[in-house]
């Protein structure tokens, strides 16, 4: 039998020093069923990070593997330069769902790439390189993605040819204005992007680009109606807004399907990818046709929307919308909330639970100050896995712990995951 040890040692000698892991030592991932994992020693997971949030409806759906086994022996590779059922009945589906008017939909392999082709799509439909971003953000590891995320951890270079500034989002806990009301939080908030146009810009911003709620940034969750504030300013000066809903899509948060429509809102663009696919590589950008089609010069996608995905993202798709995994998700993150707050308020480590349905983070801290503890973040992820829940972590000092399981997850499923956890926070005192 394989163990995680002889992997790991097999890992360090072949893959980069710079691929960051969980848990010590790391953990294999053999096989799933429903929404437990299993090591490749047999170890049993409750598995409530996803693979950050990727696989959206658990492990060994039928309907998905159905819809895979009838379009493996057919073909798994076209590429864009020829046309393919597969895609374009998906891109139909996704540009009724997106919410933009006469949407047109490209495919990329990864939320990177989409993000990628966001920016490339903004800055030349605006014959600009000037992009606004939010503190706390994270879009994709690619050389332009790097240059708009706001984490120093997370970003290895400086060098880039966008001019980025960034403004105050939904991290309201170390915030300047952190004390504020949600409407007074909103306006100074506004009152920074103005300033930020004023000052620091020529003016001809190409795009503000944000997560409706901050994935890596540990789930930093704005006021509703925030984004609707920031678009106004936006709008006024002929910037576009692209929503990363790389996390926040396809019904995660419980209240809407797309993280934006909480704000009154339609983005200019939207970039998806991770759940659409329960698992599956596939990515891409939404926008109106006339911004869609305004790009110059030829393009193509080798793997994006390849038939395997395709086929795949059509199957999670309709299953999310056949079995209400959205409402699932309210529900099941309502109660999640219910049984973890209370351990949260008598914490002097936990600062604050935070997030939206089936989005949920815990902030750790140093006793009687917002100083950040990550050794209590690690000892709570740690001995949930050791009681057999897996969790993730993020936060731009590594002291938030990330919960996301699949939206498929049961009410014993979250009480039990619940109960591990409140243990785990009051271990901590």
């Amino acid at each position: 039998m394989t163990t995680n040890a002889e992997l790991l040692k097999r890992h360090q000698k072949v893959l980069p020093s710079w691929l960051a892991q969980y848990y010590d030592p790391p953990i294999s991932m053999d096989k799933g069923e429903g929404r437990h994992i299993f090591d490749v020693e047999g170890n049993k997971y409750l598995d409530f990070f996803g693979g950050i949030l990727t696989t959206s409806l658990g492990y060994d759906i039928p309907e998905i593997t159905e819809a895979l086994n009838k379009q493996v022996p057919k073909t798994l590779h076209s590429s864009t330069l020829y046309l393919s059922e597969p895609m374009i009945e998906l891109a139909e589906l996704i540009a009724d769902l997106s919410g933009i008017p006469d949407a047109k939909v490209f495919f990329t392999t990864s939320g990177t790439e989409a993000n990628d082709a966001a920016l490339l799509l903004a800055t030349t439909h605006r014959r600009s390189n000037q992009v606004l971003a939010l503190r706390n953000s994270y879009h994709g590891r690619s050389f332009t993605t790097i240059a708009i995320t706001s984490h120093r951890s997370w970003s290895p270079t400086s060098v880039s040819g966008l001019s980025v500034n960034y403004v105050h989002g939904g991290y309201r806990l170390r915030s300047p204005f952190r004390e504020f009301e949600d409407d007074a939080y909103t306006e100074a908030c506004v009152d920074d992007l103005h300033q930020v146009f004023d000052m620091m810009t020529s003016g001809d911003v190409a795009a503000m680009i944000a997560e409706p709620i901050q994935g890596v940034g540990g789930f930093a969750t704005p006021p509703d109606g925030f984004f609707g504030a920031m678009k106004k300013e936006l709008d006024n000066r002929g910037v576009l807004f692209i929503s990363d809903e790389v996390q926040t899509g396809w019904g995660r948060t419980g209240d809407h399907f797309w993280g934006y429509q909480a704000h009154g809102i339609t983005p200019d663009i939207l970039t998806f990818a991770k759940g659409v696919g329960n698992g599956l590589a596939l990515g891409g950008v939404i926008a109106s046709a006339e911004l869609m089609d305004s790009l110059p010069g030829n393009s193509i996608s080798t793997f994006g929307g390849n038939p395997i995905s395709s086929a795949g993202a059509l199957a999670t798709i309709r299953y999310m919308i056949d079995h209400d995994t959205q409402g699932n998700s309210k529900r099941m993150g309502d109660r999640l909330v219910s049984h973890l707050q209370p351990a949260v308020e008598a914490s002097d480590t936990v600062a604050e639970l935070r997030g939206r349905g089936l989005m949920q983070a815990l902030e750790t801290v140093q006793p009687g100050t917002l100083e950040p503890n990550v050794e209590a973040a690690g000892q709570i992820m740690e001995q949930a896995r050791a009681a057999g829940l897996l969790i993730g972590k993020g936060g731009l000092y590594g002291n938030v712990l990330r919960i996301a399981p699949p939206m498929t997850v049961t009410e014993e499923e979250v009480d039990k995951a619940a109960e591990i956890l409140v243990a785990c926070i009051e271990a901590l005192d």
